[in-house]
């Protein structure tokens, strides 16, 4: 590109305001920059296309038109230079696609390219809707910032269920990451530190074995197998709530899990279990043999593809009804109290004088028995079904017959002041 100043005096001539001076650079400088009627002051000059180039919006002073001036003629040294208008327009086009781009535009196109489990896309859809989008959906990516996330996060509704806040934050900061990665915005606006945690408030219960026991005899003979079951095979409700007959080889001595039962939008329905590493086959002790050849012998309905743990209706067990009611003292009208007693989960726990026992407390209960064991960090995670990278490659190391091998000794008696 050719720069103007750079022309012959003929050229310059041609772009001569008699009475303003020259457009162009030559010795009397580059461009002009009349005064207005309103006092304030235009910019233009002739560019190297030799048309004549106009300042988008008039000046308070000489002094910045004559710097709008000398940063055109930069570019055009530098041949970088395309017409002002040009370059407002292209700014305008930019201006309109960062409009465009909003978070709840990305945020749908995020959600939709996702291959997630039906359960997750579920509880997805339900936290964008419910409590991102109205927030942050109409906003440009760029604009939501580190502030306007802080306030979002620190919101009333969010804060009575600490849980989903953490998890609603974390979705959040995923989609930005993901938005940064197609270049879309330069950072993260989630940096509340702490966020996408939640502050255990249960400090869970870890049983003896001796306990475990007792808790599954004061159970309901229709749940004491499931008691054992959870407690030394670590299993979680919703797996439990989901097996079937097929998923049990009492031969061989283990229960296969392959789906789960999951709460969506208060609806229970079955679906995978929580990660693929929850795809798994897990050994049982024969204690918990027996018991499950007992309890599956009692009830013959259903066939192989029958619930093995049904609830009411032969519908998947709910945890309402496993854990039963508690015990009540009810003030009658004439001033005497009469007390009911509770039943299931609830009055077991009253029982064995563990008043603050969860229900997944057996499964911490069930791994920490099998770490007693001996069992390394990538039997336990087997075990367990739990899913990370580091996890997913001590996996493929560990020796086939180690669940096998912990399910064996759960059943063999500990040494004092080892207690299990």
């Amino acid at each position: 590109m050719r720069c103007i100043c750079d022309a012959s005096p003929d050229s310059a001539s041609l772009a001569t305001d008699e009475t303003k001076g020259p457009l162009v650079a030559g010795r009397r400088g580059f461009g002009q920059t009349p005064k207005m009627r309103s006092g304030r002051y235009q910019a233009r000059y002739v560019g190297p296309d030799l048309d004549l180039h106009t300042a988008g919006s008039t000046f308070e002073t000489k002094a910045a038109a004559e710097s709008w001036l000398s940063k055109e003629r930069r570019l055009i040294e530098e041949e970088k230079w395309t017409s002002p208008k040009a370059r407002a327009e292209a700014a305008k086009s930019a201006e309109a696609v960062r409009l465009a781009s909003t978070f709840g535009v990305f945020a749908e196109d995020w959600l939709e390219e996702r291959d997630l489990r039906p359960t997750t896309r579920r509880e997805y859809r339900h936290m964008l809707d419910k409590f991102i989008l109205p927030t942050f959906g109409t906003l440009p990516l760029s604009d939501v910032t580190p502030a306007l996330v802080r306030t979002w996060h620190a919101q009333a509704a969010l804060k009575r269920i600490p849980t989903q806040r953490a998890r609603c934050y974390s979705l959040l900061r995923t989609i930005f990451k993901d938005a940064i990665d197609a270049e879309l915005v330069d950072a993260n606006p989630c940096r509340v530190r702490g966020a996408g945690t939640v502050k255990r408030k249960h400090q869970p219960v870890v049983l003896t074995r001796a306990e475990l026991e007792e808790l599954a005899e004061a159970m309901p003979p229709k749940h004491r197998a499931l008691t054992l079951l959870a407690g030394l095979c670590a299993l979680r409700f919703g797996e439990t709530a989901a097996l079937r007959r097929s998923d049990v080889d009492l031969d061989k001595g283990t229960v296969t899990v392959a789906r789960a039962v999951v709460t969506v939008h208060g609806k229970k329905i079955i679906g995978k279990p929580k990660t693929d590493a929850g795809m798994r086959t897990v050994h049982m002790p024969p204690t918990v043999v027996t018991a499950m050849r007992q309890h599956l012998g009692s009830d013959i309905s259903g066939g192989r593809d029958g619930l093995v743990f049904p609830g009411v209706g032969g519908q998947p067990l709910a945890s309402a009804t496993l854990y039963g009611k508690r015990e009540r003292r009810v003030k009658r009208a004439d001033g005497t109290e009469v007390t009911y007693a509770g039943h299931g989960f609830y009055a077991a726990r009253q029982a064995i004088g563990q008043p603050t026992l969860r229900w997944h407390d057996l499964r911490h209960t069930g791994l920490t028995l099998a770490a007693a064991t001996g069992a390394t960090t990538a039997e336990l995670m087997r075990r367990a079904g739990h899913a990370s990278p580091v996890a997913a490659l001590r996996y493929q190391h560990a020796v086939d017959d180690g669940d096998a091998r912990i399910a064996a000794k759960l059943d063999q008696p500990t040494t004092k002041g080892a207690q299990l």
